[in-house]
């Protein structure tokens, strides 16, 4: 199981995830609307659920019928 990081993200961004991952993990540059999670490197901590102010931070097998299109999207970003 790895993490993702869903709709809610988008236009926030706020990197408190990124600052408790212990494997650094979760990126995104400017230009991306949202941060990913590496669904390889995850090592399913869950440090980053609690630290995202916008509850956009789900287990890949919890995450919401509406966003589950973003664990394609989390996953997809790292094969570029």
């Amino acid at each position: 199981m790895a993490y993702v990081i869903t709709e809610p993200c988008i236009g926030t961004k706020d990197k408190s995830c990124v600052d408790v991952c212990p494997v650094d993990c979760i990126h995104g540059e400017d230009e991306d609307k949202q941060l990913f999670i590496d669904p390889e490197v995850c090592i399913d901590c869950g440090a980053c659920v609690s630290a995202c102010p916008v509850e956009a931070i789900y287990a890949d097998s919890d995450v919401p019928d509406k966003w589950k299109s973003f664990i394609d999207v989390n996953a997809t970003y790292y094969k570029s």
